[in-house]
Parts: C-alpha cells; structure tokens; sequence
C-alpha cells in the first residue's frame, strides 16, 4: 500500500501548494511513483484533467510535477466561489450543485465517501501520495465534519506535516496555537513542521526552533528558504494578484482589471513570464492604465455581477478611451462574454440578474446555458496561423455577427469573435498565451521582436529547480523515509 504524507498549513497561503509540488517532482526525481491529492479545493483556478473533469489548476500543476497524468480524483471536492457566501460545487469533475457556506457543511460529512473513494483510486499502483489540506486545521469552528484536514486524515489514517510561514510573522505562535487549540486525537496525527519562506541567516532561527519544540513537542524537518523558483510556478488563489502588478519600464505594457470572481488568472502567467511585457493587474479603485496598449478581460466565475463590478469601478469608460486612443482588448471565456451587446440568464443560473448590457464592444450575445462545457481542446489561431492547446470551461453560447470572423478554431469548430477593426477579440479557450508561437505572434503585432521563450519548458526547469532547493533544506532522514531509501 502506498505512503501517504499530509501538509497541513497554519493558515491559508503558507506555501502548501509549491510545497506538494517540489516534493512531488523530488519523488519522481528519485525514482518514486507518486501522486498529488487535495480532498477539498475552494478555488476559481480550475483545469480540465486528463479524464475529463474539473479539478484545481493547483493539482494539475502537481500532477505535472509528478509526471503523471492529471484525474478527477486528484481533487475529489472544487469549490468555486460565485458570491461572498456562496460557491458551486463539483464533485469528481462534475457539477453537482451550488451551495451556501452553511448549507455546504451540512454537505460535508455525505461528500467523505467520495474523497475515501478518490483517495484510495490514487494511491492505487503508486509508492507516495502527497496529500494538500486547505486552510487550516487551527479552524476548529469547522471540524464537525471536516474533510479537508484532520477530518480527513484521521479517517484516512494519513500521517500529517505543518507548514508554519515565517514571512508574515508570529510562526512560533501560530505553530504552537495550532498544538494547543487541536483535539488530542488530532494532534497525534501530527509527525513535525516545516518553517517555509524563510529569508536570511537560518541558524539566527534556532532559538525559535527551540521554542517550538520545547511547546509542541514536534521535531522540526526543515526550514524553507524563499523559493525563488516558485514565482515561475501559477498561483492559485487571487489574493497574489495585489502583489503581481509589476508597473516596470517595458516595451509592452498589458492591464488586466482584477473583477471579484477572476478566474482561471494564470492564462495570463506566459505573459508575465515575457521579459518585454509589464503584466499589470489592476484592482478596483485604480484606473486602468493609459500607456496600456492591450486590455485582457480575464474569466469570471460569476461574468453578469462582474460585468457590474467593472462598471462600478468606472473601467467601461477606461475601456473606451482606451480603443479611441488605439489599444486593443481580448476577452477570455467570461471576459469574451462581456465584451458583447447582452448577457442573459434566463434560467437564473448565476442568480440574481436575468439580463445585462454587455459592453458593445463586440456584435454578439450571450445567453447562459445550464449544461458546462468542459473539455481538453486543440485548436488553432486564424489571425496568426499558429497552433495552440488548450482548454473550456464555461456556460453560455454566444452567437452573433462578428462570430463570423473566429480568432481561434477549435477541434474544426469556430469559436470566438473578432471586431470588423480587429481591434476586440474574445474566445472560449484558455491556455491561449501558453503557446509559444502565439505568445511571438501577438508580440510581433505590437511590433516587439521577443526572444524565443519556451513557457512550458521554464515550468518544468522551475520545478525542478524547487525540488533542487528542498533535497538540500529538508531533512534527509525524513526525505529517505519518506521516499523509500
């Protein structure tokens, strides 16, 4: 039977994510069959994995880290956000409802039987399985059924690690308020803790692990320096975008308005990872940039009451200033959906509005449909004659007069539309700038001569490069335990 191992974090946005996948791509590194495994996600960055459902962008990107295909049942339970209380739920890859935060723990015990479920079809032919929690088990106000940490792992029987962040302060705290605060059962699930995204001189910490140790108990496997690398790596979760605007003299300045419900925002990573392009994400309250020459609308997980939200933040009228003054838009998935005449509802899918304006700028409409598209696609640029891969998920069909001049077709089929001035584009396919030859081509019409990038394989080498940085930092007894030696 394979060996699991759990990381659990003190709070949200420890490092869990980069951590499960640098361990990921050490145990393959070294020979290891191993898998990812996240029971419960809440996250609008999804993928369509190798079977065919949805699941995590974080999961997907450890699978690759593992060299091994992506499943449904590497995240047996998304949940996407569509409201400050609300989120749809998917279980192994399909949607089986929304839910409010109340109404989704009264779910939570009838959702262990799928994640058991999920949980032993990955260890299935494998040596590890490296297990994210989410959160933190700290939250013992939602232990009452929990599947996402100890819940999890004790009915699992699946060994758990804390990873304590040191960069936001009070690690010692927050590791040893984690000790004190679980329940006796769930605090001899716990083997040890790493410190992550440490900077600085290590050894002016080993008072602190002293501490740590003498409260808790716990041995210490490692302490993590910042890794570098892991900015090459796509972010999960929308709270990094406040950090991500670069505002750097560069040849190619892009804004993408940051709406509530952003989704699938690591479309946008290739360009970041471009060195003439100043990638900015632009948050409410700011206007968006007038030596922007392109404007990317990015997915939206709720597109009607986002549309609004950009309306509110007074970026219709920056959109229109900025295609007077000659810039460019492309709108991707629910982006693609704002740039029409109209949004409909009819069947109240996103709840709330049945119908809105859209923004005019292209000549087609949307209506939302209750069946969701998702699937894995090849496809092609019409405008630059490249080949692309990538994928959809989204509800709606739109349908119109600029349909008839499709960017991108996909699987034979036309998908998306294009202005008659070619100044607005949008298209259901993500993972568009991904490609190499497009990313190039899209370059080249701002009249930027890049240097031959290749994105997927920067992923790879910084993978790599994360699972380098660990072997060195980590334990190696714990590693070699671990791992099989």
């Amino acid at each position: 039977m394979a060996k699991s191992i759990m990381l659990q974090g003190t709070g949200s946005d420890v490092g869990k994510t980069v951590l499960v996948a640098g361990l990921c791509r050490l145990a393959s590194n070294r020979g290891c069959r191993v898998a990812p495994f996240k029971p419960q996600n809440m996250s609008n960055n999804a993928a369509v994995s190798a079977d065919g459902g949805e699941i995590g962008r974080a999961q997907w990107l450890q699978s690759l880290a593992a060299r091994i295909q992506s499943s449904i049942h590497m995240n047996p339970v998304l949940l996407k956000p569509q409201s400050e209380t609300g989120s749809q739920v998917v279980v192994q890859g399909k949607v089986v409802g929304q839910a409010r935060g109340r109404d989704y723990q009264a779910m939570k015990p009838k959702l262990l039987g799928a994640v058991l479920e999920s949980f032993e079809t990955i260890r299935a032919g494998r040596d590890l399985v490296i297990v994210e929690g989410a959160g933190s088990p700290a939250e013992i106000n939602l232990r009452a059924g929990d599947i996402a940490n100890m819940g999890f792992a004790t009915r699992a029987g699946v060994p758990v690690v804390l990873v304590g962040d040191i960069d936001r302060g009070g690690v010692i705290a927050s590791l040893v308020g984690t000790h004190t605060v679980l329940m006796p059962e769930d605090r001899a699930m716990v083997t040890g803790y790493l410190i992550n995204k440490f900077r600085g001189d290590v050894t002016l910490f080993d008072d602190g692990l002293t501490a740590i140790g003498g409260f808790t108990g716990w041995p210490c496997f490692g302490v993590v320096p910042w890794l570098k690398a892991a900015r090459q790596l796509p972010a999960e979760d929308s709270v990094v975008l406040e950090r991500l605007s670069r505002g750097t003299a560069r040849a190619l300045t892009i804004a993408v308005p940051v709406l509530p419900r952003i989704a699938n925002f690591d479309d946008l990573d290739p360009l970041a990872a471009e060195p003439s392009v100043d990638l900015r994400f632009i948050q409410p309250g700011d206007r968006l940039p007038e030596d922007a020459a392109l404007v990317i609308l990015p997915g939206s997980k709720a597109t009607i009451s986002d549309l609004a939200a950009l309306r509110a933040a007074g970026w219709d009228k920056d959109l229109a200033r900025h295609l007077r003054h000659g810039g460019r838009v492309i709108g991707l998935c629910g982006g693609y959906q704002m740039l029409g005449r109209r949004i409909s509802d009819p069947l109240g899918i996103e709840g709330g509005t049945a119908e809105i304006d859209g923004l005019g700028l292209l000549d087609v409409e949307t209506e939302m449909a209750r069946e969701k598209v998702v699937r894995n696609s090849g496809a092609r640029s019409t405008e630059h004659d490249v080949a692309l891969e990538g994928y959809e998920i989204h509800l709606g069909k739109t349908t119109g007069p600029d349909c008839a001049r499709p960017p991108v077709i996909i699987e034979d089929r036309p998908d998306g539309a294009l202005s008659p001035d070619g100044c607005v584009m949008g298209t259901y396919l993500h993972g568009l700038f991904a490609s190499d030859a497009y990313r190039a081509a899209l370059l080249r019409s701002f009249g930027i001569e890049a240097e031959a990038f290749d994105y997927r394989g920067s992923v790879d080498a910084a993978l790599d490069a994360v699972a380098g940085e660990l072997e060195a930092v980590l334990d190696p007894r714990w590693l070699d335990g671990l791992m099989g030696r």
